[in-house]
This record gives C-alpha cells, structure tokens and sequence, in this order.
C-alpha cells in the first residue's frame, strides 16, 4: 500500500463540502490522481481513525487559462474523493 499522506492531500473546506460533513457525515479531499477507491478507504480509516461506508471519486480537469499575451495555459488536472463515514466524525479545524 502506498504511504496514506501520498495518497490524500488536502480536505477541501468549500460551502458545500462543509454543509456535506454537518449532514450527511460526508467528507471531501483532494486526492492523489493515481489512487483507487480502496487506496483511499484504506488512507482515511488509517490516517483519522473512523470506519468509511462508501468512497466516491471524480476526476476533475484542469481549467485553460489565458497567460500573458494571446497564448493559453493549462492548470493541471486533479482528483476528488467524497468520503461518507459511518460512525464517527473528522475534525478539520
């Protein structure tokens, strides 16, 4: 298994990822592009200490971006993993 702190890099805290967690107990983070769902089942029990019922994850593109004169750039793409728990809860702050 790879090391759980490769495997997930952030929590991402959005409006809606909080409103999520409050909820319906459900957690989002930004995810290594190579990790599987078992990865990250795995990384989550192991790193915070809770028992996770399901795992979703999207792969999300990167935006183009327009830098200095007429050309375009491309911020690079990322993986998203939602993470629902079912006891216990992940203290973010």
């Amino acid at each position: 298994m790879m090391d759980p702190y490769k495997i997930i890099h952030t929590v991402l805290v959005t409006e809606k990822g909080t409103e999520l967690a409050g909820s319906l107990n459900k957690y989002t983070f930004k995810i290594a592009c190579d990790a599987n769902k078992r990865q990250v089942r795995k990384a989550v029990e192991s790193l915070f200490d809770v028992k996770v019922s399901a795992v979703n994850v999207m792969n999300r593109l990167g935006k183009r971006k327009r830098l200095r004169s007429s050309k375009y750039g491309k911020r690079p793409d990322w993986k998203k993993a939602v993470v629902t728990l079912k006891e216990g809860t992940i203290d973010i702050m």
